[in-house]
């Protein structure tokens, strides 16, 4: 049985203004895959990259990586997965700014119990970003400095709960009181305000002097040289976001008279690209906001019509926290 879907689309990179809503036709499920009824959908940073043409997409193209909401059939194949089951997804080709869904059964997650529809789509995605970060791409130990990039935002006050669980001490980095409030109430162990501090110079106080074993820059071209600066001798750079733009190329002299620093460009797919890795990481993320440690700021809530306004309050700062789509 075929089923009619509310989407939003866009068939030339762009600003906000290219995202029309469109209404497709979606076929029964096909093998191995779900026919999902979102409940909730999460808008992430990744959104705007692929909308404004900084990561192409074939065009015209759906939009969106970050859901959560109701299974309504199966296709052959199918065995962990039945009609009613409440599952949420990060990831995968584009399409979440929908109402309903055909999505691979296996890269689709469980939600608890007691987790909500709106929770899972506000910390799925960013929750195991932070967890991959924190965790796997330089492992935190307690007691450890760590500098960590938009800190008032959906990943990073995640960061921030997430860290204080730790043990660690992150020093954040937000735009203006109001964020800077919110991210050391967050977690944070400080947080710097860009508009008024000087990045490195704070560090240094913070650090005594030492800098910072590990960067976690999501901002890009803006912050490269201050992040290099801020790190300790054989300090980890970890770039996993580019808000302002690419950052410049990474030469290796560079790097050694800094003192033997490491640079990284990881990306979620590559650490949830094995099935039992996905599961671990979203049942780590789940257990986590289950058990209290983790509690999402959803900071705004739109209607699915409504993304392109979504998109340009992102994109123009206005946002905190995580904003949701409501189908």
């Amino acid at each position: 049985m075929s089923r009619r879907a509310r989407v939003i689309r866009f068939a030339a990179a762009g600003g906000p203004e290219v995202l029309r809503p469109d209404t497709i036709e979606l076929a029964a499920p096909g093998a191995g895959e779900a026919l999902v009824r979102h409940a909730a959908i999460g808008l992430n940073f990744m959104d705007v990259y692929q909308r404004s043409g900084l990561y192409p997409l074939p065009l015209p193209s759906g939009i969106g990586s970050e859901a959560a909401g109701v299974v309504e059939a199966v296709g052959a194949g199918v065995r962990d997965l039945a009609p009613g089951d409440r599952v949420a997804y990060a990831g995968g080709a584009p399409g979440a700014y929908a109402d309903f869904r055909l999505f691979p059964a296996d890269r689709l997650v469980k939600v608890p119990a007691g987790v909500g529809d709106e929770t899972a789509a506000a910390v799925l995605l960013k929750g195991m970003t932070v967890e991959y970060l924190l965790n796997r791409c330089y492992p935190m130990k307690a007691g450890e400095f760590g500098l960590f990039y938009a800190a008032a935002g959906g990943v990073g006050l995640l960061a921030g709960q997430w860290g204080r669980h730790m043990g660690v001490k992150l020093i954040g980095v937000a735009a203006g009181e109001e964020k800077c409030r919110l991210a050391l109430a967050s977690g944070y162990f400080a947080v710097i305000d860009r508009t008024r501090e000087r990045i490195v110079d704070r560090v240094k106080e913070l650090t005594g002097g030492a800098g910072v074993p590990v960067v976690y820059d999501s901002v890009g071209r803006a912050s490269f040289d201050d992040s290099l600066a801020s790190l300790a001798p054989r300090g980890f750079f970890v770039s996993f976001g580019t808000t302002t733009g690419a950052p410049p190329p990474v030469e290796a002299g560079v790097l050694q008279k800094m003192g033997s620093l490491y640079f990284t460009r990881p990306t979620l797919v590559t650490y949830v690209a094995k099935r039992e890795e996905l599961v671990a990481s979203a049942a780590a993320v789940f257990g986590r906001v289950a058990s209290g440690v983790l509690k999402p700021h959803i900071g705004q809530r739109y209607r699915l019509g409504e993304a392109a306004r979504a998109h340009a309050d992102l994109e123009a700062g206005r946002t905190s926290g995580a904003s949701i789509l409501a189908p």
